[in-house]
């Protein structure tokens, strides 16, 4: 009885924690939901509210981050990066992931991006797909999953 208990334990473990990564359509949906946002209270306000760690716009390993279209980091709740110009920045694959996501939006109007990014909660450089729009006339808001 104990070892079947302590597997249930560790089988419920496993399953918590494997859906705790977000999925594709979440983060788009997060992303859609921020964009509403921008809209109905202006740019200026909700970047402030993507600032927050404790923001509604944060919920585990999912978040909008926001960029200007020179790169500079105008809202980020998990890493003080805000006011850094990160155009020229480049992930561990050597994709210069800001200025992807800029050339993105400002092609297409929205879109993925893939790039490696630090997973907030272990730490590790992991692959990440991000859904990027843009808000304003040279912002950009987007949200990513870890693959």
């Amino acid at each position: 009885m104990s070892n079947l208990f302590k597997f249930m334990v560790i089988l419920l473990l496993n399953t918590t924690f494997l859906n705790a990564e977000s999925t594709p359509a979440q983060a788009k949906a997060l992303v859609e939901k921020g964009v509403e946002f921008c809209k109905k209270v202006g740019v200026e306000a909700c970047v402030e509210e993507f600032n927050k760690p404790e923001s509604k716009f944060v919920k585990d390993d999912l978040y909008i981050w926001a960029n200007d279209f020179d790169g500079i980091i105008t809202a980020h709740p998990k890493k003080p990066l805000k006011g850094k110009n990160l155009y020229r920045y480049k992930d561990k694959a050597g994709n210069q992931l800001f200025k992807n996501c800029i050339e993105k939006v400002k092609a297409d109007g929205s879109g993925w991006v893939d790039y490696v990014w630090e997973h907030p909660t272990n730490g590790e450089q992991t692959l990440k797909n991000s859904f990027v729009i843009g808000i304003g006339k040279d912002q950009l808001i987007g949200a990513g999953v870890y693959k």
